[in-house]
């Protein structure tokens, strides 16, 4: 499989998405994944980033970045604008991930999500062992300066789209650099889903 920038969830994304068409990449760094769609797929690519230096590196990079907040950035998009909607490695940091899902599949036909699974059995074992917050090689941080403040897991992505009958059409989960089929709550570091919603019926 291609390689991203050392990311697989970028490479994963970067399969998923169709060339020639519109994307929006919520949080999106320094525009890595936009620029290599860009060169890589033709796309329509735009961004937002919170972080001013990083949306200086990735203005520099010659991809569309603006600098906002990205839970109410999506406000600013009408039904529609986009093929694909991407949140790679940040629903966890939001402080209202349902809008901010649900947003993504306002503005885009189709959102990509893909998020550290808090699931995996290193997670678990850290946490029963040492009985404090759970902290590992995928998630290196104390309790006081992560940036994640939710905490999902597989499971707790596959209920929320059945309850709000998205529509899931490719679950992706990987495991260091290779991809996994079995046991993905519990084996799976990193958890790529492509959803839509629903087409309504009349």
């Amino acid at each position: 499989m291609l390689d991203v920038y050392g990311r697989r969830d970028y490479a994963i994304i970067g399969e998923l998405i169709a060339p020639g068409t519109r994307v929006l990449d919520l949080g999106c760094g320094e525009g890595e994944l936009l620029a290599w769609l860009r060169e890589h797929k033709n796309v329509d690519g735009r961004g937002v980033e919170i972080i001013a230096a990083r949306v200086q590196k990735a203005i520099a990079r010659g991809v569309s970045v603006y600098q906002g907040d990205l839970e109410s950035a999506l406000d600013d998009y009408p039904d529609g604008a986009f093929d694909y909607v991407v949140l790679s490695q940040t629903l966890q940091e939001t402080r209202d991930p349902l809008r901010v899902l649900r947003g993504m599949l306002r503005v885009g036909k189709r959102g990509i999500v893909a998020f550290p699974n808090f699931g995996h059995w290193r997670v678990r074992l850290s946490h029963l062992w040492s009985g404090r917050a759970p902290k590992t090689e995928l998630f290196p941080y104390d309790w006081y300066d992560s940036p994640n403040i939710h905490f999902l897991t597989v499971l707790d992505f596959e209920a929320l789209a059945v309850r709000e009958k998205w529509l899931v059409e490719r679950r992706i989960f990987l495991s260091g650099q290779r991809e996994l089929r079995a046991f993905p709550n519990l084996m799976a570091e990193v958890a790529v889903f492509l959803v839509a919603r629903a087409r309504e019926t009349r």
